[in-house]
């Protein structure tokens, strides 16, 4: 690099020998004009340049002139005249323009082919693809790979069709690629033979079948969905075929079909699969996405839960015996917990014993006959002796003697005589299992 004071006889001869052009002379005045004459010459250099070395002999050039314009006292542009340009500006933006072209004019690098390389990998393991699809990928790296092999002599050839063997073959590739010690001047041409064989790759890989590219029908063709049926009479076909695996126990179908149909009715009808199916429905998968949704306050999933007895959504549901402002939300969560059996719950639900709400109250009692749970007697027997409503006493009649301990029964039985009929049913109910209980075995 000169600046126009050093003494030439100080540079090797063998440098000087080998520019075919004489680096320009920074100007000592530095004007517009100056800095223009000199940006010239260096873009001169630079379509001029074979050689790396060269390429950083003008970025070298280049900073001196970014530098020389940022000490420069160059005019101001006249603020009245609005046709009028800032000479400042003009010269940074042809600097700017000179170094995007510099960047342009470098390379290619062995490490941007390993770059390409591993970015392949990356969409590779991030995509779900197709039989056909991989298929595809194993075609494309294996082209690859003799490319490979004919610029580098190295045997990467991939073995067999496996998503992760093809990943490792291509991290076989790139470990060859940085290792050969490719110089970019002095293998240039392997380099550009290697960077043409990568943008094929990724052409490939962008033209191979995703997952993504089939339709929803053709995803549950390929995945099976339509393999139970036989004759169907009931239309859509969607509809057919979910209830056949609702009757075979195909839990993942059910689950194939919730997540494929953009469908309201599909939807639907998937819920209803999996509440009519009950327990035989609460798989691991099952019920994380069921608890998902009951996360969302989503009352048919949290009935679902309840059929499945799936103790795991006893947390989530018992966040929601408060809510007394959403009282169907109330009525589905007390139920689904009285099917759980959940007994964290005894308490917060006979807490709701005494809320105002008589149409709520009675599920409150309901559930707690279905946990069972003999904390739950004294609450449900003060609920039968003195709520004003005659379903929610019956409720806690009826739910004093799912519980069935002996004391949970007398404490119904008394009411034998009980003007209300529904109460007098359980009532009667409860002194029948009362006498069983005591005849001898």
């Amino acid at each position: 690099m000169s600046n126009g004071e050093d003494d030439p006889d100080d540079a090797p001869e063998e440098a000087s020998a080998d520019q075919d052009v004489d680096a320009p002379d920074l100007p000592e005045d530095v004007t517009e004009e100056s800095l223009t004459e000199y940006l010239d010459e260096i873009e001169a250099l630079l379509d001029d340049a074979e050689t790396e070395a060269d390429l950083d002999d003008v970025e070298a050039l280049l900073d001196d002139a970014a530098d020389s314009l940022a000490d420069a006292d160059l005019p101001e542009p006249d603020e009245e005249d609005e046709d009028a340009t800032d000479p400042r500006e003009t010269l940074e933006s042809r600097i700017d323009d000179i170094r995007s072209a510099l960047e342009d004019a470098r390379g290619p690098y062995a490490e941007d082919v390993v770059e390409s390389i591993e970015e392949a990998i990356g969409t590779i393991e991030d995509t779900k693809w197709t039989a056909d699809g991989t298929a595809d990928i194993e075609d494309a790296i294996e082209t690859f790979a003799t490319d490979v092999a004919t610029e580098l002599d190295v045997d990467v050839e991939p073995e067999t069709d496996d998503v992760d063997a093809l990943v490792l073959t291509l991290e076989s590739i790139a470990e060859a690629v940085s290792d050969a010690g490719l110089d970019p001047d002095a293998d240039a041409d392997t380099i550009g033979a290697l960077v043409e064989s990568v943008e094929t790759l990724s052409d490939d890989l962008e033209a191979a079948e995703e997952w993504d590219d089939l339709e929803t029908h053709e995803q549950l063709h390929a995945q099976g969905f339509y393999d139970v049926l036989g004759h169907y009479k009931d239309y859509p076909v969607e509809w057919s075929a979910l209830k056949v695996h609702e009757q075979e126990g195909n839990v993942e179908m059910i689950l194939l079909a919730l997540d494929s149909f953009q469908s309201e009715f599909m939807e639907r009808h998937c819920l209803e699969a999996l509440q009519r199916m009950g327990k035989r429905a609460a798989t691991e998968d099952a019920v994380d996405r069921m608890l998902e949704r009951a996360g969302k306050r989503d009352k048919p999933a949290i009935r679902i839960l309840g059929k499945m007895a799936a103790e795991e959504a006893t947390e989530t549901l018992v966040e929601y015996v408060d809510t007394d402002s959403d009282p169907q939300l109330q009525k589905v969560t007390f139920k689904a917990l009285g099917e759980i059996g959940a007994t964290e719950a005894v308490q917060p639900l006979a807490n709701k014993l005494e809320m105002e709400n008589d149409q709520v109250r009675p599920y409150a009692a309901r559930a707690l006959g279905l946990i069972g749970d003999t904390r739950a007697i004294d609450p449900l027997a003060e609920t039968l002796e003195s709520d004003d409503s005659d379903d929610v006493r019956a409720a806690a009649a009826w739910a004093l003697r799912q519980i069935g301990t002996a004391d949970a029964l007398e404490a119904v039985a008394e009411y034998a005589d009980e003007r209300v009929f529904i109460v007098q049913t359980e009532a009667e109910k409860a002194e029948t299992a009362l006498e069983a209980a005591a005849k001898p075995a």
